[in-house]
C-alpha cells in the first residue's frame, strides 16, 4: 500500500518531484566535482613530481615544498658543492616561474644536459629543446589546451617565446625554458629556486637528506618519495577545511531544498492524511510515509547526479585538457550517503507536521 501512496504522490506532482530530484543530483554533483578537481589536480601535481626522477629537492631557507614555490635566492655555485658530495649522481639547478596568464601553469628554467642527467630526459612529439633565450618547450596537454604547436609564438610572462618543442607531460612543469632566460625574467641572474639531486643509491635517500642539511645548515633537503606522498594525500588540514566547507553548503543546500518540497507537499495533502488518520493511520505509519517519499526522491536524485558528474568528468578533457577531474569510489559512497541523510533531515519536521494534524481538521481542509 505505501508503495503505491507513493507512487501516486510522485505522478500527481511531477514538477516538484523533478525538482526535488534534481536539487539532491546538484547537491551530489557539487560535492563529486569539487572534491574530485581537487583531489585530481593534487594526485597530478605528484605524478608529475615524481616523473622529474630526482630523489631529492635541495631548497633554501623558509621555501615551500610544493613545486619548489621561493624566488631564485639561492646561489648556482651550491650546486657544484652537491655536485661534490659522495653519493651524489646529478644535480641540475632549477629557476621556478609562475604564470598566471589564462590560467596557472609552472614554468622551469633549466640546462638541458644537467635536466636530462637527473630525469632521463624529455620524450619529444615534435621539435627539439630551446636554443635560444626566447625559446620555449612546452608539454602536449599545454600544447592541445592552447592550440599551440613548433614554430608558433607564446607569450609568457610578458615575454614574447617560440615554441621549439612538444614533450610528453609529466616532468614537473608544463613549460620549460633557459634557465639564463628565467634568472633574466625573475631578476636574480647567477641564482635559482632549487636543486634537483639524483643519487648514485636511491635507497640512501634519508642517509643523504641528514647529510645534507648537517652541511648546508638552514637548507631543506627534501626527499621526493616523501613530496610525492604529501601530495597524493587528500587528508591535507587545508584541504579537509575546503572540503568540508564545500560539502557543508552542498548538504545545507540538500536539507533545504527537501525541506521546502516536503513541506509544501504535506500543506497540499492535508486532506489526503487526514483520510488515512480517519482510516486508523497511525502517526508512525504518517512519518513513515513522508520519510520513505524522501528516500525514494534521494536515491533518484544520488543516481542523477553520480550520471552528471562521470559525464562532465568524461567531458573536462575536451575543453580542458590540463584540468584533471578524479572521482574515488570513497567520495562516490561518502555524496551518496550524504545526500540521503541531508534529505532526511529536511523531511523531519514536515513528517512530524503532517503526522500531528487532527483528523476531523484534516477532512474539513479546503
Amino acid at each position: 500500500m505505501n508503495r503505491e501512496i507513493i507512487v501516486s504522490n510522485f505522478a500527481r506532482r511531477p514538477v516538484r518531484t523533478g525538482v526535488s530530484i534534481v536539487a539532491v543530483a546538484t547537491e551530489v554533483a557539487l560535492i563529486l566535482l569539487i572534491v574530485g578537481l581537487v583531489v585530481g589536480i593534487n594526485t597530478e601535481t605528484g605524478e608529475r613530481t615524481a616523473g622529474v626522477g630526482a630523489d631529492i629537492m635541495f631548497q633554501p631557507p623558509g621555501a615551500s615544498v610544493f613545486l619548489g614555490l621561493n624566488s631564485a635566492v639561492m646561489p648556482v655555485e651550491v650546486g657544484e658543492l652537491l655536485a661534490g658530495v659522495d653519493g651524489v649522481e646529478a644535480v641540475a639547478p632549477i629557476v621556478t616561474q609562475f604564470n598566471t596568464q589564462g590560467g596557472f601553469d609552472v614554468v622551469y628554467g633549466l640546462e638541458p644536459e644537467s635536466f636530462d642527467a637527473v630525469s632521463g630526459g624529455f620524450r619529444f612529439i615534435e621539435g627539439r629543446i630551446f636554443e635560444s633565450p626566447d625559446e620555449i618547450v612546452i608539454d602536449d596537454l599545454y600544447a592541445e589546451a592552447k592550440g599551440l604547436g613548433v614554430g608558433d609564438g607564446l607569450v609568457l610572462l610578458n615575454h614574447s617565446f617560440t615554441v621549439s618543442g612538444v614533450v610528453d607531460n609529466g616532468k614537473g612543469a608544463r613549460l620549460y625554458l633557459d634557465i639564463g632566460a628565467a634568472q633574466e625574467m625573475s631578476g636574480n641572474p647567477g641564482n635559482v629556486s632549487l636543486f634537483f639531486v639524483r643519487l648514485d643509491d636511491p635507497d640512501a635517500v634519508y642517509a643523504m637528506q641528514e647529510a645534507l642539511e648537517e652541511r648546508f645548515i638552514a637548507y631543506h633537503a627534501v626527499p621526493m618519495r616523501d613530496l610525492v606522498s604529501i601530495m597524493a594525500n587528500t587528508s591535507l588540514p587545508a584541504l579537509d577545511a575546503f572540503l568540508t566547507l564545500v560539502v557543508a553548503v552542498a548538504v545545507t543546500i540538500g536539507a533545504l531544498v527537501i525541506f521546502l518540497s516536503m513541506y509544501t507537499t504535506i500543506s497540499e495533502r492535508t486532506r489526503e492524511i487526514g483520510i488515512l488518520r480517519s482510516m486508523g493511520a497511525s502517526k508512525g505509519f504518517v512519518v513513515s510515509l513522508v520519510l520513505q517519499e524522501t528516500v525514494w526522491l534521494c536515491l533518484a536524485g544520488v543516481v542523477l547526479g553520480l550520471a552528471a558528474s562521470f559525464a562532465i568528468v568524461a567531458a573536462v578533457p575536451s575543453f580542458f585538457p590540463t584540468l584533471q577531474l578524479l572521482i574515488t569510489g570513497e567520495w562516490i559512497v561518502r555524496a551518496g550517503l550524504l545526500a540521503v541523510a541531508s534529505g532526511l533531515v529536511g523531511a523531519v519536521y514536515p513528517s512530524i507536521r503532517a503526522a500531528a494534524q487532527d483528523p476531523v481538521e484534516a477532512l474539513a481542509y479546503e
